[in-house]
C-alpha cells in the first residue's frame, strides 16, 4: 500500500467501523503537527462544541500586573513600594525640595566643607509652645505691644499646668488679674475715668471694712471699687466684696463673683475674712439703694441693722468710709415696673430713659465723671471684742458711719464740675 492510500477508520480507530471517516496524515503531516501540539500545550483547549461537558471549578486568575510606561530594566522585577505617611512628610533636620548635603568626599550628612544639617528643637508639651509663642511675640513687637498677648499666652499655660490656687471661698487671682481686670480697665479708665481720693487711708496689709454708698441701678459700682483698690494699693490688695443673695443666684453672675473674690453677705464670712487678715467691702444701702429713683440721688438709705459694724468690732479692725459719685447718674430711674419684677424674681426692674425704649442699646451706661474718696479709718481695736454684742453702741457706730459718707458726699458734688466732666 503507497503512503498516498486512504483507509476508513472508525471512531476508535478500528477500520470499517463509524460512519465517519478521515485521511491518514503523512509522516511530515504528523511531525508538523506534533511541533504544533507542543507549542500550543501550555494554552488550554476551548470548550467543546460537540455536547455538555461536566463543568470543573477553575481557580481564579490573578490580576495582571501593571505596564511599565518607561523603558524595561534588565533583573528581578521588583514589587511596588507602598507609600506611607513618614515618606509624605519631609525631615526637620533636612531642607524641603533640596538633596542632602554631601561632603567633599561625597557622604552624606558630613559637616565638612558645608555647614551640616540644621537641627531644630521641637517642643514635647503644648505649655512649651505656648511659652515659645509668647516668646516670639516679645521679640517680634517689644514688651509694650505684646503685654497683653503675653498675660493671655501665660494664663492659658497655668491653667493647663495647674500653675495656679483658689481659696476656700472660690476666690481665683490668677484669673482676676490675667482676665477680669484687664477686661474692665477701658471702662474704668477711658468711659467712667474713675478719680480715687484717699488712697492712703487704705492699709497695706492687715485687715479692714471699706463701708460705700450704693447706687446706679446694676451694682458696677462694688466692681469700680474694688478695681480702684486694686489700683491704688502697691501691693495690689484684693477687695472681698459681701453680696446679696439673689446675685449668687444668677447662673453667669454668681459664679463669676465667687472667682472675682465675692461672698455671701452673712456675719460668720465676714467675721473670718477680716480676721484673716483680708479687706472687706459692704454697701449696706443694698436694693433700697442702687434701685432708688433718680430724684432722690445722692440720699442715703437706711444702713441695715449694723451687722458690718458688729464685724469690725469683733474683729479689731478699722472701718474706712468710703464716697462714690457718678454712679447715680449711668442709668437715672424714672420708674419701676414691680409686676413685671415680681414674674422674673427680680427685687425692681426699672425704667430709664433709654431702657426699655430702645432694648439692648438701653443698657449702654452713660459715661458719667466718677470720684471715689476713701475716707479717714475710724478705729475699733480700742473698744473690745464684747461691745460687738451691745446693740446701742452698734448703732452709734453705724449712724457716725453714714454721717461721714453722706457728708463727703456732698463735698465731692460741689468740687465736680459737671456730670459728665
Amino acid at each position: 500500500m503507497s503512503q498516498g492510500d486512504v483507509v476508513p477508520i472508525g471512531t476508535r480507530g478500528k477500520p470499517g467501523r463509524g460512519a465517519a471517516q478521515r485521511t491518514t496524515p503523512s509522516s511530515a503531516s504528523r511531525s508538523l503537527a506534533s511541533g504544533r501540539s507542543a507549542r500550543l500545550s501550555a494554552v488550554p483547549d476551548p470548550p467543546a462544541q460537540q455536547g455538555p461537558r461536566t463543568a470543573q471549578t477553575l481557580p481564579p486568575t490573578p490580576p495582571a500586573a501593571p505596564r511599565a510606561t518607561g523603558p524595561v530594566a534588565s533583573g528581578p522585577a521588583r514589587e511596588p513600594r507602598q507609600s506611607t505617611k513618614r515618606d509624605a512628610v519631609p525631615r526637620v533636620d533636612e531642607p524641603v525640595g533640596r538633596p542632602p548635603r554631601t561632603s567633599a568626599r561625597g557622604e552624606p550628612g558630613s559637616s565638612a566643607g558645608s555647614d551640616g544639617p540644621v537641627e531644630v528643637e521641637i517642643p514635647s508639651t503644648l505649655a512649651e509652645v505656648l511659652s515659645l509663642l509668647g516668646d516670639t511675640a516679645h521679640a517680634v513687637w517689644g514688651s509694650d505691644a505684646d503685654r497683653a498677648i503675653s498675660q493671655a499666652l501665660g494664663f492659658v499655660r497655668r491653667r493647663l499646668t495647674g500653675d495656679y490656687a483658689i481659696d476656700v471661698f472660690g476666690l481665683d487671682t490668677d484669673l482676676t488679674e490675667s482676665i477680669i481686670l484687664p477686661l474692665l480697665r477701658p471702662l474704668y479708665d477711658r468711659w467712667f475715668r474713675v478719680e480715687v481720693k484717699g488712697a492712703d487711708n487704705i492699709p497695706a496689709d492687715g485687715g479692714a471694712l471699706i463701708v460705700a454708698n450704693h447706687s446706679g441701678t446694676i451694682p458696677i459700682d462694688s466692681v469700680m471699687t474694688a478695681f480702684a483698690v486694686h489700683d491704688a494699693t502697691p501691693e495690689h490688695r484684693v477687695l472681698r466684696m459681701l453680696g446679696a443673695d439673689f446675685a449668687f443666684s444668677l447662673p453667669f453672675v454668681g459664679e463669676l463673683s465667687r472667682k472675682t473674690g465675692s461672698t455671701l453677705a452673712c456675719a460668720e464670712d465676714g467675721h473670718r475674712l477680716l480676721t484673716s487678715g483680708e479687706l472687706v467691702g459692704v454697701w449696706p444701702e443694698g436694693f433700697k439703694g442702687i434701685g432708688k429713683p433718680y430724684r432722690e440721688r445722692y440720699r442715703l438709705q437706711r444702713f441695715g441693722r449694723g451687722g458690718y459694724v458688729s464685724s469690725a468690732i469683733a474683729a479689731c479692725v478699722p472701718i474706712i468710709p468710703t464716697s462714690i459719685v457718678g454712679a447715680e447718674e449711668i442709668y437715672p430711674i424714672i420708674g419701676d415696673l414691680p409686676l413685671l419684677a415680681r414674674l422674673i424674681g427680680a427685687p425692681y426692674f426699672p425704667v430709664t430713659p433709654l431702657f426699655p425704649l430702645l432694648g439692648p442699646l438701653g443698657l449702654v451706661p452713660l459715661p458719667s465723671k466718677w470720684i471715689i474718696e476713701f475716707g479717714e479709718p475710724i478705729p475699733t481695736d480700742q473698744m473690745g471684742p464684747g461691745v460687738a454684742d451691745d446693740p446701742m453702741a452698734v448703732f452709734n457706730l453705724g449712724d457716725q458711719v453714714r454721717e461721714t459718707i453722706q457728708s463727703n458726699l456732698y463735698q465731692l458734688l460741689q468740687q465736680r464740675r459737671s456730670v459728665f466732666f
